[in-house]
């Protein structure tokens, strides 16, 4: 044990074993939902969903246990919602491009992803960014995953009329999901440790006795094999060949770059890891996620990414590597007792995520308000992630303004030249890549 504590600087980062093991299953809980949605949205493209199971829960595993061991942070990665919806509705049904090509295309940009986390382009990008646009990143993601948390527990709906609108609130979905988010509510005012984690608890054992959710039909299940998409990428490198392909590749590559930045500086922001505008061992931490994409393509999977719902953990006091390496941990098992996650509903994650955007959106408090050319960018960072429900169109929103804003007020010197550039990066990935 002490040998753990002295790698994991446990004592330094004021935490215990015991809290980065509550931290990292809280983790592990709020994200268990990847293993079975992932499958589902890309099994969309023709990808066998076994397979896809099978990946996703290793890919996850490895990456994250990587991270927890070799940046020592408490941040999970796993494939990313969002692009793999764009992989299978966009890439391969929307474009008629098989998923073998699509896979390959994957693999492509996490080369790619590869070389400019080898080369510290990545890290010196983020660190260019500016102290308030990084908090404004932070405070979006915290809207962002508050949003997706009530809409996938049914509570905000689609409204052809509003946009958006409540959802039933008196159906039985309804109500356990309003059940947990009012209980981890209190017992996050009551600061109760590791409150989020006893609120999901309870809210799976009140879903089960009012037959909200359905007890597991067996407790083990062998991993399913990963034989349909194994290496698969490699076997159609060659067909990356046409302008829409290399559009396919960039897009890849841009928004799970800048949703990994954006995702990272907000977590990291979220546990004060922060230091003189910059984030420690971010070099360490970008190679982290770089494997997970590698990994991912090579297993089947859509691109890896950093995880939101890391907050959760962090929120219960994860603070260092450790957390990471029990989420991994918990991976490699889930794959065997796959069925026990079948409690993990929407309805009982939901509370988690809506209780981090809360502590997230604290980060509010430190964009400079009062200066209107900062805030109008970080204010569109901020309300464009739940609006376009993406992290990285939110962030281009701001990106673009920033140095408009700044020229125009005279103030160009004080922009990093590195904005300029991202600036510009993001007015052709919005109105020519993306769109």
């Amino acid at each position: 044990m002490s040998f753990i504590n002295r790698y994991f600087h446990l004592n330094e980062l004021h935490t215990t074993h015991q809290r980065e093991f509550v931290a990292g299953l809280t983790t592990f809980v709020a994200m268990a939902y990847i293993l079975f949605v992932n499958p589902t949205i890309l099994s969309a493209s023709g990808m066998d969903k076994g397979a896809i199971f099978t990946a996703t829960g290793l890919t996850a595993a490895v990456a994250t246990i990587f991270m927890g061991i070799f940046a020592n942070y408490p941040i999970a990665i796993a494939p990313e919602l969002g692009i793999n919806a764009f992989f299978s509705y966009s890439v391969v049904i929307g474009m008629g491009i098989p998923w073998e090509t699509a896979l390959a295309g994957v693999l492509v940009a996490a080369l790619l992803f590869l070389l400019l986390t080898l080369f510290k382009i990545r890290e010196k990008i983020i660190n260019l960014i500016p102290k308030d646009l990084k908090v404004a990143i932070a405070a979006g993601i915290g809207l962002f995953i508050a949003f997706i948390g009530l809409h996938e527990a049914g509570l905000i709906v689609g409204n052809s009329e509003t946009m958006v609108s409540l959802g039933h609130l008196s159906s039985g979905s309804s109500l356990l999901a309003i059940f947990g988010i009012i209980i981890t509510f209190v017992l996050m005012s009551r600061n109760v440790p590791a409150a989020i984690f006893i609120g999901m608890i309870l809210t799976s054992i009140v879903g089960i006795i009012f037959g909200q959710i359905d007890l597991p039909t067996s407790i083990v299940a062998p991993a399913p094999s990963l034989a349909p998409t194994f290496g698969v990428a490699f076997h159609h490198l060659g067909d990356i060949k046409s302008l829409q392909l290399v559009t396919v590749v960039l897009t890849f590559l841009l928004v799970t770059f800048f949703d990994t930045a954006g995702t990272m500086i907000g977590l990291a922001t979220q546990a004060g890891f922060m230091k003189n505008n910059e984030m420690p061992r971010l070099g360490k931490a970008l190679g982290a996620d770089a494997l997970g994409m590698t990994l991912g393509a090579v297993l089947g999977t859509s691109p890896a990414s950093a995880f939101v719902e890391s907050s959760a953990g962090i929120a219960v006091g994860g603070r260092s590597g450790l957390t990471s390496v029990y989420t991994g941990m918990m991976f490699f098992i889930a794959l065997l007792f796959s069925p026990l996650l079948t409690v993990v509903t929407p309805q009982v994650t939901s509370a988690a995520l809506v209780v981090v955007g809360v502590l997230m959106a604290r980060n509010l408090k430190d964009v400079n308000w009062h200066d209107f050319a900062i805030a109008a960018p970080a204010f569109l960072i901020v309300i464009g992630m739940p609006l376009t429900y993406s992290i990285s169109d939110g962030i281009a929103l701001g990106f673009i303004l920033y140095p408009i804003t700044m020229i125009t007020t005279k103030r160009a010197k004080e922009v990093p030249w590195m904005m300029y550039i991202l600036g510009f990066v993001f007015l052709i990935y919005l109105f020519i890549i993306a769109h």
